[in-house]
């Protein structure tokens, strides 16, 4: 696929199919991410794979007990559901939040924060691993989303895992066949974001 096709129809896949994924499309997609830039090339990432039903069952509990904190109330309902763009987001959102175990496949994106720059911290030193990764994955028709709802039992997730306690989970990121069809989501247009030396000069871009 065009590097462009795949950046232009990436979004964030909620609604995925129970169906299995082949393994060797999983170490596909972990291959393209440690192919990211890392501070120094330290590289202080790592990356745990849950495929196991038991284990997603219990991440699918917490999960869904840090949606329903976070999102649950009546307030946070309705500000979601305020616009028809968050209020697709929002069920979108709250279908994986109750269907987390029957995906897949999870993958948790993980960094060891005292290897990172301290200037940049650990997000710049795992987050383009994850975009890679997410990359990959529509290339090859599989949905992902990146989501940290989970860090609400961070404590759990290590402890379940066996993460070393130096390790810090950044992102989970849910993959499958997805349900819905890939597409671009809506954007603000690019000359409304962008300043050319200074703030506030702006350009219409050329076609």
């Amino acid at each position: 696929m065009d590097i462009f096709e795949a950046i232009y129809t990436l979004r964030a896949m909620r609604r995925l199919k129970a169906d299995p994924v082949p393994e060797e499309l999983i170490w596909k997609v972990l291959d393209a991410a440690i192919r990211a830039p890392s501070g120094g090339n330290a590289q202080p990432w790592a990356f745990v794979v849950v495929t196991d039903s038991a284990k997603k069952a219990k991440i699918g509990e917490w999960y869904l007990e840090a949606w329903n904190a976070a999102y649950g109330g009546p307030r946070a309902k309705e500000a979601m559901l305020a616009s028809p763009v968050m209020a697709r987001t929002f069920k979108s959102a709250d279908y994986l939040a109750n269907n987390i175990a029957s995906v897949p496949v999870l993958i948790f994106a993980c960094v060891q924060p005292g290897q990172t720059a301290a200037t940049s911290g650990a997000g710049p030193n795992i987050y383009p691993a994850v975009q890679n990764l997410m990359l990959a994955a529509r290339s090859l028709g599989l949905g992902t989303t990146l989501t940290t709802l989970h860090r609400a039992h961070e404590a759990d997730v290590k402890e379940m895992f066996g993460i070393p306690a130096d390790y810090d989970t950044m992102a989970m990121i849910p993959m499958g066949y997805p349900k819905g069809n890939f597409g671009s989501g809506p954007r603000k247009p690019v000359e409304k974001v962008s300043h050319w030396d200074a703030w506030g000069n702006t350009r219409e871009p050329k076609v």
